[in-house]
């Protein structure tokens, strides 16, 4: 028998179909309501485009030169000797997209969509089925999932625990294998350098907003000093992992100093330990080698072209970098490094390391300008975000280089209205037949762009856009639901990858796989039993080096299994 709530919720969903007929408004069912006719669009615009997509032999051709390059393109079972590892902060697939259009064209590739091979990969963490940047860190870097605002501390342990037993339920990750094989890391990003994706990289937190100690005592008030959790810049510092770091690039230096001390941009600190840990830096890494510190874009060329360091930091704004499209308002390009420069200048810290290198790299602005609804800012971060792929790619060999491009999570960007082609993608896209007013191509299902939708928060009344100026990066884009800040997206993101053992990482999969089959594609990771102390010659010996580890990595999965049945059993 139904539940009165049930009852009461049909009872609900009837009337509304029956005043939505009363009205007019009954469900589409014919084709030409669904998808109306070109004709009928009210904001009318020239279609642009080559007019030799008139030609039907035109595609034809396209399709099969698509269709000889990848079967001309090797499969290659050689072991990678460097890997560089790409996470767009936010960027989803529909992300992707309009990214080709603010680029030029609809039919363009970004660098890294001309990779052989490509998949997509869930993002979802153990107790949200929509992820954040901390949960899909942990996953993409070391392979298990967790819970929602944490960084590599299983999900037995809840967000913000002060105390838990950290060896039971913290795990090493990516950077970590690679470190234990001998090769040489680095890491790179646009955002604070404690922030929740290159934290991922060398911290655990059970609370990603632990950037501090001041953030860490406001949570921990009674916990033992010696029983607190360590903050995650003191982690970069001295952590096992964060201070064997080759190069470490990004912003956030307000984490590192004391909050009566001001950066070389004037602004104070965070830090209620008085410890300037940027300093501490430079004294532990003083000990094992020559070491720098850089804090503007000349200073960060010179000593990354130079070849005479063993260790570079480089923390260049207070807390998250500057957007490309800010750094070329301001004229701060000879002082602010994009995301090319910082990866331009990883590689030439790592690139004549004998045992070869694991560089990290997040193009995280991304992320941050659609939280604000700025799809201009975001777009232009994806834009720069290519060209970094791009610069890597033509820097580095595909006979020993693993190039890997991913994302963390998606938006919820929209790019919808039936536009014609060459229609720009950040302006107008067509006009309502409901209720007259002009609407963009781009737009987000929340968000503070809420306000400039409707007129006084009213959800009926729509604002007319036509007077925006679209061309303004800080303008806000339409959003349905009113948010202080947009949220994430929870469908599957793409994976792309070019160069040794890029073909593992096809198909549909868990965003956990991705760490397993990077260190299994560079030969690292000796936990796993994959692990050989030979690499290949010719990829006939790279076939039988191949199967010969099916075994052992069978068995280490399978071992795996009967451990967590065996837990089951016990519960």
């Amino acid at each position: 028998m139904a539940s009165p709530v049930r009852c009461a919720v049909f009872l609900l969903i009837a009337l509304s179909a029956t005043s939505l007929s009363a009205r007019g408004e009954s469900t589409p069912r014919e084709p030409g309501q669904q998808h109306p006719r070109s004709d009928r669009r009210v904001f009318q615009s020239v279609p642009i485009y080559d007019k030799q997509e008139e030609e039907s032999e035109y595609w034809r051709t396209v399709a099969q030169r698509s269709l000889q390059h990848q079967a001309a393109h090797p499969r290659s079972e050689r072991k990678a000797k460097n890997v560089v590892y790409f996470i767009g902060d936010g960027m989803g697939l529909s992300t992707v997209a309009a990214a080709r259009m603010y680029l030029g064209n609809e039919n363009m590739y970004l660098s890294f969509e001309k990779f052989p091979y490509f998949g997509l990969a869930k993002t979802y963490c153990v107790n949200r089925q929509v992820a954040d940047s901390a949960c899909t860190a942990t996953a993409y870097l070391s392979g298990v999932k967790i819970n929602y605002g944490m960084l590599n501390v299983a999900a037995s342990v809840k967000r913000s625990s002060c105390e838990y037993d950290r060896n039971a339920t913290e795990f090493k990750g990516l950077l970590e294998w690679a470190q234990q094989a001998g090769k040489a890391t680095g890491i790179v990003t646009t955002t604070r350098i404690t922030h929740a994706t290159p934290g991922g990289t060398y911290a655990s937190s059970a609370d990603r907003d632990w950037e501090d100690d001041t953030e860490v005592n406001n949570d921990c008030p009674t916990t033992r000093q010696e029983d607190k959790p360590v903050d995650i810049a003191t982690q970069l510092v001295y952590g096992s992992v964060g201070k064997n770091l080759k190069v470490a690039l990004g912003c956030g230096r307000r984490h590192f100093i004391p909050a009566d001390v001001k950066d070389e941009d004037g602004k104070a600190g965070k830090r209620s330990d008085g410890v300037n840990l940027i300093e501490a830096w430079k004294e532990v890494h003083a000990d094992i080698g020559e070491a720098q510190y850089v804090s503007d874009k000349k200073s960060l060329l010179e000593a990354a072209k130079s070849k005479k360091l063993d260790y570079l930091l480089g923390l260049f704004d207070s807390s998250h970098c500057l957007y490309n499209l800010e750094i070329d308002d301001q004229k701060l390009g000879d002082v602010k490094p994009k995301l090319t420069d910082m990866v331009d200048a990883a590689l030439s810290m790592l690139e004549d390391s004998k045992q070869g290198y694991v560089l990290f790299v997040e193009g995280g602005l991304i992320d941050t300008a659609h939280h604000s609804n700025r799809p201009r800012l975001s777009l232009e971060e994806t834009i720069e975000f290519h060209k970094a792929i791009e610069l890597a790619r033509t820097r580095t060999s595909e006979e020993d280089t693993l190039i890997v491009v991913s994302s963390d999570h998606s938006h919820t960007l929209m790019y919808n209205g039936y536009p014609t082609r060459g229609n720009d993608i950040l302006g107008i896209g067509d006009i309502s037949d409901k209720d007259g007013l002009p609407y963009t191509t781009l737009s987000y299902a929340n968000g503070e762009g809420f306000y400039q939708t409707y007129a006084d928060g009213n959800p009926s009344k729509r604002l007319d856009v036509t007077g925006y100026d679209f061309s303004d990066y800080r303008q806000r884009y339409l959003a349905t639901v009113p948010l202080s800040s947009e949220t994430h997206g929870g469908e599957d993101v793409g994976v792309y990858a070019s160069g040794p053992g890029a073909h593992l990482f096809g198909g549909s999969t868990e965003q956990n796989v991705i760490p397993l089959l990077i260190a299994y594609a560079a030969n690292i990771g000796d936990e796993f039993g994959w692990v050989t102390s030979t690499v290949p010659d010719d990829d006939n010996a790279a076939s039988l080096q191949s199967m010969s580890q099916l075994l052992p990595m069978c068995l280490a999965v399978v071992c795996a299994f009967a451990r967590q049945l065996y837990r089951v059993v016990l519960e």
